[in-house]
């Protein structure tokens, strides 16, 4: 059974810092298909930014480009969403998901998801 335990949700001022962490554990998922998404309250969700084979970031989303950036520790399975310049509107819960294990091919298609904590901007 696959599982994604996610931390570093809270709250901070607007132009603050958080750095939220996803470690991964059990088989069948992509060590390097993952991606961080974002879900605020009356909107749809929407993704942040993923990586692909080799842990390469693809793309990020153009709202968060400049501010958000994502790592990975392949050591202890951790997906890392570093946000930066927090605004208001990156008010959400986060989430992050990886894809099942095609052999290291990514598609887009994420099986697994993190449980979303809550991240709050205030002004």
């Amino acid at each position: 059974q696959v599982q994604l335990v996610e931390s570093g949700g809270g709250s901070v001022q607007a132009g603050g810092s958080l750095r939220l962490s996803c470690v991964a554990s059990g088989s069948g998922y992509s060590r390097s298909c993952m991606g961080w998404f974002r879900q605020a309250p009356g909107k749809e969700r929407e993704g942040i930014g993923a990586t692909d084979t080799g842990g390469r970031v693809t793309w990020y989303t153009v709202s968060v480009k400049g501010r958000f950036s994502i790592s990975q520790d392949y050591a202890s399975n951790t997906l890392y969403l570093h946000m930066n310049d927090l605004k208001p509107e990156d008010t959400a819960r986060y989430y992050c998901a990886t894809e099942e294990d095609r052999g290291g091919y990514c598609y887009g298609v994420f099986t697994f998801w993190g449980q979303g904590p809550r991240v709050t901007v205030s002004s």
